[in-house]
């Protein structure tokens, strides 16, 4: 399904005509929001935006694109220039994989690389997708390091570098830079988390070994730093930050340090002292962080700049806000309106949009869904599942080898191949890619005992203590992470010391009566109040590592269900390691050379669409 353009995308002069988001969105809804909480130092922060860089188009919530966070980002410049502040943009990774502008075009990323590096990132660093396969760390490498003028930084990363073969690092290890309206003096880093997955022109550090290495101690023992800036694909509350912090804080003791996260797809606030925090904001461009730091020290402010009012005090405040990424939001924080907010690079950029998309005809139409189906929002099994329509219709009827239709199969499928839902309506090549983005294809063992087969499911979805490690590291692939499930259920986490300051009084807007809809309610270690738009409650459930799916079983007289004595063991190539290694632990000796392509090697994003348009066809 790759569409070749034979036009490579270019920066035009062209200004769109009326609204700013892409033609196809819907116009956002009103309601009630809290204002952003601005400090002496302020951030925008973006992370797992895996392509959907034209935003939203079939919620309108998230329906802001990059030309509108362009507009944006400039709207908040120009109004924390007017004030003598600061405003700092951020990116933690994963910009690719997972929406069909990236996705769709042959190569991958043609259009997303040109609209990406429109808008001006003060500190970028990678994520794991960028890593998976040569050709995109590559990419990353000979295009988006350069086209970052300094800013991206590769703490823990190298590559070798596909002209000299030689390992050299990714980006530089950490930078030191003074902003310009305040004079704080930053020193910043960018990590990834310890990842394994990485293709063989990639090595990733042990953030563990990274911190004893000599260039981070020197680093860090540099006495003229007003705050450390620590950016990284990383969660908040694994291991990696933590050490990190600890390293800093065995040599600075005091000096405030401020980390952005990223990768679990969630909005997070953590606490790891009195002077350290660090922020994570969402996926998938519907969330634009913002976090403030106010107390800080500037020691390379120019005499001519007073510091803001409020930053004179002993002890530094730090706050957060998660920005809905839509129109309705971007026009209230920056107080302009539909008519005086857009800024004609912002419009470009929107245009670069919508012309990528029309070129990658990412609007052509396989069917209309007949209803919504969620990953994380019903439960599973449910007749509003995603998995449980994979499960009861999509395999049974497009996973089989045309040679052995008529041997039982046991199919397995990691639910984090599928990444968003299907909404009601059109089912387009775009939703193709945003449902399932990966290149997974299948693969099989024949002949395999059902007896032995059928135990696979349930050691991939519990943690059988053998196989611990496998049921942790496929729930990390899932749709919305564990944790976000987990929150959903408990409602609000106990707050830690709230000692952040003006936060938790900001007011609501004008528009505070308005009728809520449903959304983000975040509950960090702050509380409650950290969204800017105010919504109803959406229920999250926990979803299984692995479906399952039989088909082509025999039947009894009275037409029951009965066992095989031998299946065709069918599953996603993503998670053949995991298959092996549980399938060498139930006894059996099954090797690599005993599996082999199945459907030629068909992906799972072809069989949804084939199975869409003989199934959903029709006008919507």
């Amino acid at each position: 399904m790759i569409l070749r353009s034979t036009n490579c995308l270019v920066l035009v002069n062209l200004v769109a005509l009326g609204r700013s988001i892409q033609p196809s969105a819907p116009e956002p809804v009103a309601a009630p929001l809290r204002e952003l909480p601005w400090g002496q130092l302020n951030f925008l922060h973006t992370t797992d935006t895996h392509g959907w860089h034209a935003g939203h188009l079939q919620e309108p919530s998230f329906t802001g694109d990059w030309g509108d966070y362009i507009s944006f980002a400039q709207r908040l410049h120009a109004k924390a220039d007017n004030e003598g502040r600061d405003l700092l943009l951020i990116d933690t990774g994963d910009r690719i994989e997972g929406n069909g502008l990236y996705d769709a075009s042959d190569p991958k990323g043609l259009y997303t690389r040109p609209i990406f590096k429109e808008q001006h990132i003060d500190v970028i660093c990678t994520g794991n997708h960028e890593l998976y396969h040569k050709a995109t760390s590559d990419n990353e490498y000979l295009s988006t390091v350069p086209n970052s003028h300094g800013n991206y930084l590769a703490s823990n990363l190298d590559i070798i570098d596909p002209n000299s073969g030689e390992r050299v690092p990714l980006a530089p290890r950490f930078k030191k830079f003074t902003t310009k309206n305040q004079g704080i003096r930053i020193l910043a880093f960018g990590f990834l988390f310890n990842f394994k997955g990485n293709a063989n022109n990639t090595m990733v550090e042990p953030v563990e070994k990274t911190v004893r290495q000599r260039w981070f101690l020197e680093a860090i023992h540099d006495r003229e730093v007003d705050l450390f800036l620590v950016v990284g694909h990383v969660p908040l509350d694994s291991s990696e930050f933590p050490t990190i912090f600890k390293a800093i804080r065995q040599v600075q003791w005091d000096t405030p340090i401020q980390f952005f996260g990223g990768h679990t797809h969630i909005r997070d606030y953590l606490k790891y002292d009195s002077k350290a925090y660090g922020l994570e904001s969402g996926r998938y461009m519907e969330t634009i962080g913002f976090m403030s730091i106010t107390g800080l020290s500037t020691g390379g402010q120019s005499s001519t700049r007073p510091p803001v009012a409020e930053a004179i005090r002993s002890s530094p405040r730090f706050a957060r806000r998660y920005i809905d990424n839509n129109l309705y939001s971007f026009h209230h924080h920056s107080s302009l309106n539909s008519t005086t907010f857009p800024t004609a690079h912002g419009r470009n950029v929107t245009a670069m949009i919508a012309l990528a998309r029309k070129d990658l005809k990412l609007d052509h139409r396989f069917g209309c869904a007949p209803q919504d189906l969620w990953t994380n929002r019903a439960p599973f099994p449910h007749q509003n599942s995603i998995f449980s329509w994979l499960q009861l219709q999509v395999l049974p009827d497009v996973v089989s080898e045309t040679t052995r239709k008529d041997v039982p199969r046991l199919i397995i499928v990691n639910t984090g191949g599928i990444r968003f839902d299907i909404f009601k309506g059109p089912f387009t090549i775009d939703t193709t890619y945003t449902v399932s983005p990966f290149t997974s294809r299948f693969r099989y063992i024949k002949d395999v005992p059902f007896q032995t087969a059928k135990r696979l499911k349930r050691i991939l979805n519990q943690d059988v203590p053998q196989f611990v490690e496998i049921s942790h590291e496929l729930a990390t692939h899932l749709p919305v992470s564990s944790k976000t499930q987990a929150a959903a259920f408990e409602g609000s986490r106990e707050s830690l010391d709230l000692h952040y300051g003006l936060a938790n009084q900001m007011p609501l807007s004008s528009e505070d009566d308005l009728p809520l809809i449903p959304g983000y309610t975040t509950h960090d270690a702050a509380g409650s109040d950290g969204d800017d738009t105010i919504h109803s409650p959406i229920k999250f459930y926990t979803v299984p590592n692995v479906i399952e799916s039989r088909v082509a079983f025999p039947t009894s007289e009275a037409g029951d269900a009965e066992d095989p004595e031998k299946v065709d063991l069918v599953y996603i190539d993503f998670i053949e390691p995991y298959i092996l290694r549980i399938l060498k632990f139930l006894g059996t000796g099954y090797e690599i050379g005993d599996t082999e392509a199945y459907m030629e090697g068909k992906q799972l994003t072809e069989l949804i669409s084939e199975w869409v348009e003989g199934n959903w066809g029709g006008e919507c």
